[in-house]
């Protein structure tokens, strides 16, 4: 059993009549979990060094652009090549095109011949167009002068070179297939120009393929799932000012608005709050729609820049959208009907909000205060995708091992054909870089959560101050709560903080490796047939999931009495819990539907930061040139996950003032019997008439 707290967080006289020591919250502390916090500052270290390792190694352009025949990437500059206006990624050989699209074939699309161009060449109607290697050796031409040429230098050519270039062994290839801009590629439209081909049958050329094979070889890498994956990461980094936007000053205003109406207009904000919830729900809902071209004729598309409008390309992207849109649509027919079934209780939340009002109104640096959490998280997210987009860039640039097939070709620097070094280059990754990914992903969680829950001890800590003084002015309370209570947490509880936010992290991550591998086990079709453990598997994800919803319930009401009485992380919750369940009857609902108001004020907010976020990429600038996004679809996410993120540390203000009044409320009642002495009367009125209603339920 547990002794009394009300020399820690009461106003009780002791036994002689005379006000106890301690005060209003407990001045007497001690630092508590210590080794969790070097756990916390050694993570942190192992943090800058995994980063570290990204910047040396990673590259962030070859998420976007593609490899040459030397191993460069294209849209960058190199010590002895300067390929920043090449972006485009062409083959020249359509024969090794074709062969890789084979089923039996032994050379694979990685291993053909490929450089970086300014635009996909198009063949010409009356001669014959050409495409050629980077001029070196005999070939005297500048780089520039080279491009200004469109890429053909065949006039130059010796005769031993334009009679291998008729091999299709380079150093000049002709353009006998139309191209269009795929994603920084130039995907082969299987069409072959008559013109061209019939000029390249009586110069001798080889024989080339024309069959659809050359279209669907190109295609089929380019929708990869690796391919996918690496453009929806560097859709991250060409969409940073709509992160800042969109991620961080639109939701940091938002939330200020709300918290601003909350104190000023409390009785409206909840019905408020619903309908805008389901508005915007809806609008985004259309957005998506848009995107995947069910309304309107402006649907995601792989194709950059001008093309044949009766050209189309499929993407996986597209696909995503549709899948998207109608999980949205779902999820807005399951709100609306959610939101009238929570009507007749949006006036005992609203009463509950009047009291986080009263609380906002007396100590106003409450609004404010989330402005530093805010920031401190805003440096750390622009140092953390910086680091991951290096992280999922980096690796090593190898050439291919194709020793096994022909890839032959006319080396401009040693004068002859070459089939010794004539394979591709590809990116490889070691399995030391996946861990550090993930590593890195953890520590995004880790740290979100560590701010999130030092920002929640801080504003516990005020509110505190605040219900055991009656709400009135107090010499026991400092000018500044908020700034006394941000100099305890600092000095004695980061570690119980740091704790808290490992567990809800640990969980999270169980939960997401168990779906990384179900989902694995799924494409792969090992997906247990039988039905015990068909069962067992979403028996496991069901408890995971009410787990963690547990773990955080219950660590936001441990951040409370840590904040109040300064006991570590363990001995909080413990506190938290016998009080809670103690008074389960008494705050129960009025506690839930004040959660779900505040749940859809942080949907508000981040559904908002999505629609702008979807405004914002619909501009001209990330829909063509080099900033294109491949879709809207990540950065949309990412702009609500920041919105939402924000949101919660504005909310918080109003949500850990409710909790901790509530909690106080239950130890007030313990210590004196079942009548709090210090709840305000709007609090004591609201609880005591729903705990007659809980009363008069189970009594029926």
């Amino acid at each position: 059993m547990r002794g009394p707290l009300g020399a820690v967080i009461g106003r009780y006289t002791s036994s002689d009549g005379s006000a106890p020591s301690d005060g209003i919250i407990k001045h007497n502390r001690k630092c508590r979990d210590i080794t969790f916090l070097v756990i916390f500052i050694a993570f942190w270290v192992s943090m800058i060094v995994n980063s570290s390792f990204g910047f040396n190694q990673g590259n962030p352009l070859r998420l976007t652009y593609g490899l040459d025949y030397e191993g460069n990437v294209c849209g960058s500059k190199h010590h002895h090549r300067d390929l920043n206006q090449l972006e485009l990624r062409y083959w020249l050989n359509p024969n090794q095109v074709y062969e890789s699209g084979l089923k039996d074939g032994a050379l694979k699309l990685a291993n053909a011949r490929t450089i970086c161009l300014l635009d996909c060449p198009e063949p010409s109607d009356d001669t014959l167009n050409w495409v050629c290697d980077y001029p070196d050796g005999e070939i005297r031409l500048k780089m520039n002068d080279w491009i200004d040429r469109n890429y053909d230098y065949f006039e130059f050519l010796t005769p031993e070179m334009r009679n291998s270039s008729l091999q299709l062994q380079g150093p000049c290839y002709p353009v006998i297939f139309p191209s269009v801009n795929v994603y920084w590629s130039c995907q082969y439209i299987a069409r072959a120009s008559n013109s061209s081909l019939r000029h390249w049958q009586q110069m001798g050329g080889v024989n080339i393929q024309e069959d659809m094979i050359i279209d669907k070889s190109i295609r089929r890498s380019m929708n990869s799932r690796a391919s996918v994956l690496k453009r929806y990461v560097a859709d991250i980094g060409k969409s940073w000012p709509v992160l800042i936007v969109c991620g961080g000053l639109v939701p940091l205003f938002l939330s200020i608005i709300w918290l601003l109406l909350i104190r000023h207009f409390v009785a409206a904000m909840p019905w408020i709050t619903v309908v805008l919830f389901n508005m915007l729900l809806i609008s985004v809902t259309m957005f998506y729609y848009l995107k995947a071209g069910w309304i309107g004729n402006d649907a995601v598309t792989p194709i950059i820049g001008e093309h044949d409008p009766y050209f189309h390309v499929y993407g996986r992207e597209l696909t995503h959208v549709r899948g998207v849109a109608i999980l949205m649509t779902f999820i807005s027919v399951v709100a609306i009907l959610t939101s009238i079934a929570i009507i007749r209780r949006i006036l005992m939340a609203t009463s509950v909000l009047k009291v986080a009002a009263k609380v906002i109104g007396e100590v106003q640096a409450l609004i404010i205060f989330p402005a530093i959490p805010f920031a401190m998280l805003a440096i750390f997210y622009m140092f953390w995708i910086s680091a991951a987009l290096h992280l999922f860039s980096s690796g090593q640039v190898v050439q291919n091992n194709c020793n096994n097939t022909n890839c032959c070709a006319y080396d401009l620097m040693l004068k002859k054909v070459n089939c010794d070094h004539c394979c591709g280059y590809s990116i490889r990754y070691t399995p030391h870089i996946t861990i550090a990914i993930f590593f890195h992903l953890f520590g995004c969680y880790w740290a979100t959560q560590f701010f999130i829950a030092s920002s929640a001890t801080v504003i516990a800590g005020s509110v505190a101050s605040y219900y055991w003084a009656q709400g009135e002015a107090s010499p026991e309370i400092p000018f500044l709560p908020v700034f006394a209570s941000m100099k305890r947490l600092a000095r004695y509880n980061l570690g119980s903080v740091a704790l808290g936010s490992l567990i809800v992290s640990f969980v999270e991550s169980v939960r997401f490796i168990l779906e990384a591998i179900r989902r694995r086990t799924k494409v792969s079709g090992t997906t247990p047939d039988h039905w015990f453990w068909r069962m067992g598997h979403y028996t496991s994800r069901g408890c995971l999931k009410s787990v963690e919803w547990t773990i955080k319930s219950v660590n936001r009401n441990a951040y409370i009495m840590i904040a109040i009485t300064g006991k570590s992380f363990c001995k909080s919750s413990a506190i938290a819990t016998e009080l809670i369940i103690s008074n389960i009857l008494r705050i129960g609902k009025v506690n839930v539907i004040g959660d779900v108001i505040l749940f859809l004020g942080k949907l508000c907010v981040s559904l908002f930061s999505a629609l702008f976020g979807f405004l914002m990429l619909d501009s001209h600038k990330y829909r063509s040139s080099h900033n294109k996004v491949s879709s809207p679809l990540l950065p949309v996410l990412a702009c609500w996950a920041l919105g939402y993120i924000v949101a919660t540390l504005f909310f918080a203000v109003v949500e850990m003032s409710i909790d901790t009044i509530i909690l106080s409320f239950c130890q007030d009642s313990e210590e004196n019997q079942g009548n709090a002495q210090h709840a305000p009367p709007l609090l004591l009125e609201t609880l005591d008439s729903n705990q007659e209603e809980e009363v008069q339920r189970l009594t029926h």
